[in-house]
């Protein structure tokens, strides 16, 4: 009986060092929270702008400012590009040691809502072919693919890198802390357009 005790015991004991192994960076708190926002800044961004006119999608406040249908392009262009940056992510083998340097979640929250002006990479600015409601479309669409990979998948989003020679790269789960961060810091900028003096009522 002894034997067969001290067994189970060494069996147990190697079970839970293997359970310990596989224990996700990534927890089912950090999906919540990344599904809450991803879907709280889709609604806020719906309220700004479901029932504008055409003359309030494409008010200007100057000639070199996006218009509120322009910031919303934008936007949605860059879900795309939000959503391969994850795939990607996902593709690459696990690297959970780079956790050990990285920046913290903090950081890339602070950055994308600052105040400076940010300059849009040229694949990312508005082309304006887009008309009015058109563009909240193209949004939802992409918004509604992300919503659905972080709903599912069972990639630990912590130990999942960007491909890049920086010495600080980002895990997958601060990709995504900038992608609905992202609308949060142009959604004060459509509120802008919107309290404008020559804003169409």
């Amino acid at each position: 009986m002894k034997k067969i005790s001290f067994l189970s015991l060494c069996i147990c004991f190697v079970f839970s060092i293997s359970a310990g192994a596989q224990e996700k960076l990534w927890t089912e708190e950090d999906r919540k929270y990344t599904l809450d926002n991803l879907k709280r800044t889709r609604d806020e961004l719906v309220k700004e702008t479901e029932n504008l006119s055409p003359e309030q999608w494409s008010f200007r406040e100057s000639p070199d400012r996006w218009s509120i249908g322009e910031v919303v392009e934008h936007l949605a262009l860059w879900e795309v590009i939000w959503w391969r940056e994850v795939v990607m992510g996902f593709s690459n083998k696990p690297t959970p040691e780079l956790g050990k340097t990285s920046r913290p979640d903090s950081y890339y929250h602070e950055f994308i809502m600052e105040d400076a002006p940010h300059n849009s990479s040229l694949n990312t600015r508005p082309t304006g072919y887009i008309k009015g409601k058109d563009n909240l479309t193209f949004f939802l669409r992409g918004r509604a693919i992300a919503i659905d990979l972080i709903e599912t998948t069972k990639n630990d989003l912590r130990a999942h890198y960007e491909l890049t020679n920086t010495p600080n790269p980002r895990n997958m789960h601060q990709v995504l802390i900038y992608q609905w961060g992202h609308v949060d810091r142009h959604l004060r900028q459509i509120r802008k357009v919107k309290a404008h003096a020559n804003y169409p009522k």
